[in-house]
């Protein structure tokens, strides 16, 4: 049964949703549809991937090679978005139902898996052509910085414990992984599993009894207070408002306020001296053009025989490099000023700019995988509760799309995890 097209202005908030709303118009648009229509069509024809129009026009993979099936409703608003705003009308159009998939992350990991090969090609041609400069509202300057902060994790505490597990970490666990395989976890593993990956960092840093810690980037204040009953002495800083006030309020109801102060604040404006400083999933946020700063900053705070740790996604050094200077739905709807670096990069900035040197890594990319699928079934179970914090259906399948996105990301390996561990070069 086909589905009814509906405009999308009637389905979705314009005020809240302008460019979800409104499909692009105009001469160059339709010019632009043509050429995506062709480009598009000519590349699923080469993928792993089944692609259905609601008039039973099929591309790509037979239903018998059981490839995962992506289903255009609206062909026209499809190609419309593609034409003009590629990866970002691509991800619109979702947002926007144009196109469905039962099976979200395996459509988007075809794409992942096949990112070299479709960037050198036609698609990537398109990409280029429409590749729009990052605001530069978005740069994450001291000034620019808290707002970029305060768009993704202020959204509403209650939305993220809606789908994080109790220690409300937001960032990849660390998983017992079989001997081959993705880890097959279960909600009940999730809380371990975050706490496995803090206490490894921790162990790694060599925190304990009397420990001086700076924590960049709280979060809600889990790996603090496990710092904390170790006996640390923990300053932890956040640009976010709500994070700062739902980490103070479990510091205090676990007893630990003499040990652990958090402080809203930028990481270059810290003072002091510190035997270890940990940051987890944070230097995604700093910017490709800070990276330098960032890792000055923990060479400048760290005690002499100190260390450091912190956990990164990471992607391969040429993909980090063909992108540095992109625009992208990430970051348009996700995370205004992030950029994702890669090992080569973190590397060289330290033994360029700082007396650091990376002592171990540690990658954990399959863990990430099984971390953001249980987010995604949490999520998805908790449509009522989503809808009665305020948030509607388009937020619903963006925050959606933006969860199988980065997981079809870590299962095609285009996307990893580490943890880094620092100290002094001799």
């Amino acid at each position: 049964m086909s589905t009814p097209v509906v405009p999308s202005e009637a389905r979705v908030d314009a005020a809240a949703w302008p460019d979800v709303a409104v499909v692009p118009a105009g001469i160059r648009t339709r010019a632009a549809a043509v050429v995506a229509e062709r480009i598009f069509t000519s590349t699923v024809r080469g993928l792993p991937l089944r692609v259905v129009y609601d008039d039973g026009t099929l591309l790509g993979a037979p239903e018998s090679d059981g490839a995962p099936e992506m289903r255009i409703h609206r062909p026209a608003d499809f190609y419309a978005r593609l034409g003009r705003g590629w990866l970002i009308g691509f991800g619109e159009s979702y947002l926007a139902e144009d196109w469905t998939a039962e099976d979200l992350t395996a459509v988007l990991q075809v794409f992942a898996e096949h990112a070299v090969h479709l960037g050198s090609g036609p698609l990537g041609q398109l990409s280029r052509l429409h590749l729009p400069r990052r605001p530069g509202r978005e740069r994450n300057s001291q000034t620019n910085a808290r707002a970029n902060v305060s768009h993704h994790y202020d959204l509403s505490n209650d939305l993220f414990a809606l789908f994080l597990d109790e220690t409300m970490s937001y960032s990849s666990a660390l998983f017992d992984a079989p001997a081959a395989g993705l880890p097959q976890a279960g909600p009940d593993d999730l809380a371990a599993a975050q706490r496995r990956k803090i206490d490894r960092l921790l162990d790694r840093a060599r925190v304990g009894e009397g420990t001086r810690l700076l924590e960049i980037g709280t979060g809600w204040g889990e790996l603090a207070l496990r710092a904390a009953a170790r006996g640390a002495d923990v300053v932890s800083v956040t640009l976010s408002t709500e994070q700062k006030r739902l980490a103070e309020e479990r510091v205090a109801a676990a007893g630990f306020a003499d040990r652990v102060r958090v402080e809203l604040k930028d990481y270059r404006a810290v003072e002091g001296e510190y035997d270890a400083v940990v940051s987890v999933e944070m230097i995604e946020a700093v910017g490709y053009e800070h990276w330098p700063v960032y890792f000055q900053t923990l060479d400048r705070l760290l005690a002499p025989g100190g260390r450091a740790a912190i956990q990164a996604i990471t992607l391969p050094h040429e993909r980090m490099l063909a992108s540095r200077r992109s625009y992208t739905w990430i970051h348009k709807y996700i995370f205004p000023g992030g950029f994702i670096p890669s090992v080569r990069a973190i590397e060289d900035i330290t033994a360029r700019e700082t007396g650091l040197r990376v002592r171990e890594r540690f990658t954990m990319g399959d863990s990430y995988a099984s971390t953001l699928r249980l987010w995604e079934e949490r999520f998805t179970s908790r449509h009522d509760e989503v809808a009665a914090l305020g948030f509607d259906e388009t937020f619903e399948r963006m925050w959606r799309f933006y969860l199988c996105y980065s997981r079809a990301g870590f299962q095609a390996g285009y996307l990893d995890v580490q943890q880094f561990l620092f100290d002094r070069r001799p």
